[in-house]
């Protein structure tokens, strides 16, 4: 074989080789009695927060009953409005239509057309009576 070889490198011949260091985990420096006090510092500025918390519930909820039951008279009075506006617009409606006109204009005037005729009732004549 005439290929050029080259010769291995061995460790021994000056390459050292890489050795992986681990972390070692650092100790913490905290006592028991830091730990304790944070924790004691953290449970009470919860509590504060959470009291906060229900106290401006508690303050909120009259406020709310009170605000539904505006809504719900807001509610009713939308209501009636709607319902009269339906009503004018029927009116304007029947007042502009052409084809009746002139039922309209009977209802607001005395005039009658001449081509309708008044019907008058009249209460039948009650019948007298003799006495003995």
């Amino acid at each position: 074989m005439n290929a050029l070889q080259q010769p291995l490198e061995t460790p021994s011949m000056g390459r050292k080789p890489l050795r992986r260091r681990r972390r070692q985990p650092q100790p913490h420096h905290y006592s028991n009695r830091a730990v304790a006090m944070e924790l004691t510092a953290k449970i009470i500025v919860n509590s504060l927060l959470s009291a906060a918390a229900i106290v401006t519930l508690v303050k909120l909820l009259p406020y709310q009953f009170s605000q539904q039951t505006k809504l719900k008279e807001v509610n009713i009075e939308v209501e009636e409005a709607e319902k009269r506006v339906n009503q004018l617009r029927e009116n304007f409606r029947r007042n502009f239509d052409p084809q009746q006109s002139k039922k309209v204009m009977q209802e607001q005037s005395t005039r009658v057309d001449p081509q309708q005729r008044r019907i008058i009732f009249v209460d039948p004549p009650t019948p007298k009576t003799t006495e003995n």
